[in-house]
């Protein structure tokens, strides 16, 4: 039988794991469950799965788990030799190209982003002007990865027909 199943966590790569750790619970309130701890390549049960993710030869990576208020886990890595992507924004590849973060407050949120080293890609929109207060913008964290912020739920602003008029 099929059935909906949770959403568990994210992984995202950042050049520096302490500034991304600071960001993510200063911008977002978000909850350090494991510090930043180092992950080395060797026979232990946590190594012999990231040879089985990465394949031979990674070495060494840093990473902290943090979790959101409604129980969502953040992965955040800091791989050796970590690289910032210039354009990462390339959202006609196939691939995760953003997350989405829920919060009445976006033109606060956003601004806190921006405040805290990030970006707002765009200006605030909303879905239905004049009809319903639904609200997005696509911001980026200081790492260039990008994240939506949603002032309603999901299903609250897609349920309400946001396209239909355009099928």
């Amino acid at each position: 039988m099929t059935y909906p199943r949770t959403f568990s966590h994210i992984g995202i790569s950042v050049t520096d794991l302490e500034k991304a750790v600071e960001f993510y619970t200063r911008v977002f309130g978000w909850y350090v469950i494991m510090a930043p701890t180092e992950i080395v390549s060797d026979d232990s049960a946590i190594g012999v799965m990231c040879d089985d993710v990465f394949g031979r030869g990674w070495e060494r990576f840093r990473i902290a788990h943090l979790a959101t208020g409604d129980k969502i886990g953040v992965e955040i890595f800091e791989f050796k030799n970590a690289e910032l992507r210039e354009g990462n924004f390339e959202f006609w590849k196939n691939g995760v190209f953003h997350f989405a973060v829920q919060d009445p407050d976006i033109e606060g949120l956003a601004a806190k982003i921006v405040e805290n080293g990030g970006k707002q890609r765009m200006p605030i929109r909303e879905y239905y002007p004049g009809e319903k207060p639904y609200r997005m913008v696509y911001c980026e964290d200081p790492f260039g990865n990008i994240l939506e912020l949603y002032s309603h739920s999901y299903e609250l602003t897609y349920a309400a027909g946001a396209y239909q008029d355009k099928l």
